[in-house]
C-alpha cells in the first residue's frame, strides 16, 4: 500500500477518533447545562444544525462526484491511449518493409514500458522512473519515422503515420496530467472541520436524552469516515485498494496482437 493511501487510513482513523471526541465533548457540554438554560439556546438552533449538516453533505457529495468523474476520466484515458498506440502500429505498413523491423521493436518497448509505468504504483519513484524511459523511447519512435518517411518517398507515409505518432505521444501528456489533477487538500481539511463541527452539534442535542445510543453514534461515525476514505482512495486510484487492471488490460491485449506481426 503506498504512502499516500496509508495517509488516507490515517486521515479517515484521525476523523473518526475526532469525530467520537466531539460528540462525548458536546454531549457533556449540554449536559451541564440547565433545562432551562438549553431551552433557551435551542430556539431555532435545529435550523443552523440542520444548515451544517447540509453544507457537510453538499461537500461530500459534490467532492465524491468530482473523484468518481477524474477515475472514470482517467480509465477513458486508457482506452484512448491504446487505441493511438493501435492506429500508429498498423500505419507502420506505410513505410518501407526494410524500416519496419527496427520500429515494430521499438514499439513493443514502448508499450512495454508504458504498461511496466503503471504497473509500478504504488511506488511512486520507480513509476516516474519507467515514465522517463517511455519518453525516451517515443523520441527514438519519431526520429525513426521521420527518417523512414523521409527515405519512403511516398506521399501518404508522412501525412498518415506521423499525425497518428503525434496523438500518440499526446495521449502520455494528458494521462499524466489527469493522474495529477486533484482538488487542493483544503478541500479534505474543509470536509474534516464540518465533520467535527457537526458531531459537535449532534452530541450538544443528545444531552437532553437520558442514554445516547452507541450503537446510532458509532454508526454515523463510521460512515462517514469510511466515505471520506473512499472518496480519497478513489481520488489517488493505483495506490489504495481500489486499482485499474481491468483498464490496463486493453494495452495487455495490444501487446500480446503485436507479438504475432513481425
Amino acid at each position: 500500500m503506498g504512502q499516500l493511501s496509508t495517509h488516507a487510513l490515517i486521515f479517515a482513523g484521525g476523523l473518526f477518533l475526532g469525530m467520537l471526541i466531539f460528540l462525548e465533548t458536546g454531549r457533556r457540554i449540554g449536559t451541564r447545562r440547565s433545562a432551562r438554560e438549553a431551552q433557551r439556546s435551542r430556539e431555532g438552533a435545529g435550523i443552523l444544525d440542520g444548515a451544517v449538516f447540509a453544507l457537510l453533505g453538499l461537500l461530500i457529495a459534490f467532492t465524491f462526484s468530482g473523484a468518481g468523474t477524474r477515475f472514470d476520466e482517467q480509465r477513458q484515458l486508457v482506452v484512448e491511449e491504446a487505441n493511438a498506440i493501435g492506429t500508429a502500429w498498423l500505419r507502420l505498413d506505410l513505410l518501407p518493409a526494410s524500416a519496419q523491423p527496427a520500429l515494430r521493436e521499438l514499439f513493443r518497448r514502448y508499450l512495454d514500458s508504458r504498461i511496466t509505468t503503471y504497473g509500478k504504483f504504488p511506488d511512486v519513484t520507480a513509476a516516474k522512473m519507467e515514465l522517463a524511459h517511455s519518453l525516451q523511447l517515443q523520441g527514438e519512435i519519431w526520429t525513426d519515422a521521420i527518417a523512414a518517411c523521409r527515405d519512403s518517398g511516398a506521399q501518404p507515409a508522412p501525412l498518415l503515420l506521423l499525425p497518428a505518432l503525434n496523438q500518440m505521444i499526446d495521449i502520455t501528456t494528458t494521462r499524466t496530467e489527469t493522474a495529477l489533477r486533484h482538488p487542493p487538500m483544503i478541500i479534505f481539511g474543509m470536509i474534516a472541520a464540518l465533520a467535527l463541527t457537526a458531531s459537535l452539534l449532534a452530541g450538544y442535542d443528545l444531552a437532553g436524552g437520558k442514554s445516547p445510543s452507541w450503537v446510532h453514534i458509532f454508526g454515523f461515525v463510521l460512515v462517514m469516515a469510511v466515505t471520506v476514505y473512499v472518496i480519497l482512495d478513489l481520488e489517488y486510484p493505483r495506490l489504495g485498494l481500489i486499482r485499474m487492471e481491468d483498464s490496463d488490460r486493453v494495452l495487455i491485449q495490444l501487446r500480446e496482437s503485436m507479438s504475432d506481426r513481425r
